[in-house]
């Protein structure tokens, strides 16, 4: 009896090495967490999703950054804004990755000289950071330190027909067109989408191409392009509509207007955020107010889109929304009910099933996919 029980102790610890293997080794997708805080404690997050294994973690990895509502990755550097306000406005930070990729090593800071920067986007060495309270865009260049550094504010000015909200400019968000040539900026409270030439060679990069006008009351918020480059979408925050327009050159033309909510709805709506799949079949969107929902649209054999369902979101306040780089998964992050829910998602129908599967989170704005 004493012989067996080194022989079972070296079985079971064979078993455990075994099993460790086998879970680091295992597929999973990870997603850099935007969110409001509350504490030193909190700041920007990970989120690792383990499909096969039906679990997800969450852990800090800059502890102490004031409202990383928007995060991106560029290569090893990560960039966030600080969603504050102040005498220069909010902050754009860069950081770079440990040789773990388990945390995030400061490497620089700028004032963004507007109030409550909500955006960030990335093209050829410039970071351009929408202002929403300060109403104007601000072009960042970044060094290959990481170190950032200030090249053009763009104000802009005007309101519309909403006075709760549309009292004033409000760049909700700035995107590069898929050539890099243009740079799209959506401004809720003036209810346009302006089209600037870009040309990093400049002083000042952006010079303002085109206006585009939506309908008066429409509060366009976020905009993305397909993924061959011929159309645009945009979410129209205070209407609750997706808006798909053509591109070309610089220049959108409206083809589809589609509501966010079924025929009769009635209650308070709040449209969010747009995400196109990897293959361009299917369009999504989130609706907040009481609607709290993702819809789904999909791509038809004339161009047109149509509706394919309106689905629960599993929380409260659907901010951001994420696909797996596979597109077989779609993750929520509800800002009020503060938690990450994960759906299924059918590549054929684009439909969206529910899993049991979430995490509590502080109040999450954002995620940010990394391919591993």
């Amino acid at each position: 009896m004493k012989k067996i029980i080194p022989l079972l102790f070296c079985l079971v610890a064979l078993s455990c090495q075994q099993k460790t293997i086998e879970t680091t080794s295992t597929m999973n997708y990870q997603f850099l967490v935007g969110s409001y805080t509350d504490g030193p404690e909190e700041g920007i997050s990970l989120l690792t999703f383990f499909p096969d294994q039906n679990s997800l973690s969450l852990q800090t990895i800059a502890e102490g950054i004031q409202n990383p509502s928007f995060v991106i990755e560029v290569g090893n550097q990560v960039f966030s804004v600080e969603e504050i306000e102040g005498i220069v406005g909010g902050n754009v930070l860069s950081f770079e990755w440990d040789d773990n990729r388990q945390s995030l090593q400061q490497l620089s800071t700028i004032p963004t000289n507007g109030n409550h920067p909500c955006h960030l986007s990335y093209h050829d060495g410039f970071l351009v950071v929408s202002n929403y309270s300060g109403g104007n865009f601000s072009i960042i260049e970044v060094q290959e330190d990481g170190i950032l550094a200030l090249r053009q504010i763009v104000q802009h000015s005007g309101n519309s027909v909403n006075s709760d909200r549309q009292e004033s400019a409000h760049v909700h968000s700035a995107n590069f067109s898929p050539d890099g040539k243009f740079l799209f900026v959506a401004d809720l409270g003036t209810d346009k989408i302006y089209s600037y030439q870009f040309d990093p060679e400049k002083p000042e990069p952006a010079s303002l191409f085109e206006e585009f006008p939506m309908n008066p009351g429409d509060g366009p918020r976020h905009l993305t392009f397909s993924p061959d480059g011929n159309e645009a979408f945009v979410v129209q925050e205070l209407t609750a509509v997706l808006e798909v327009f053509s591109y070309n050159e610089g220049k959108i033309i409206s083809k589809q207007r589609l509501p966010l909510t079924p025929e009769g709805f009635e209650g308070s709506v709040g449209a969010a955020e747009v995400r196109v799949s990897p293959d361009g079949k299917h369009v999504y969107a989130s609706n907040r107010g009481d609607a709290n929902t993702i819809s789904v649209f999909a791509n038809n054999a004339d161009g047109s889109y149509s509706l394919v369902e309106h689905v629960p979101s599993g929380g409260i306040m659907p901010r951001n929304f994420n696909l797996s780089p596979d597109g077989d998964f779609l993750l929520v992050a509800h800002q009020a009910s503060e938690d990450i829910v994960v759906f299924k998602r059918d590549q054929t129908t684009g439909k969206l099933t529910p899993t049991d599967l979430s995490i509590e989170a502080p109040k999450p704005v954002y995620l940010f996919s990394l391919s591993n």
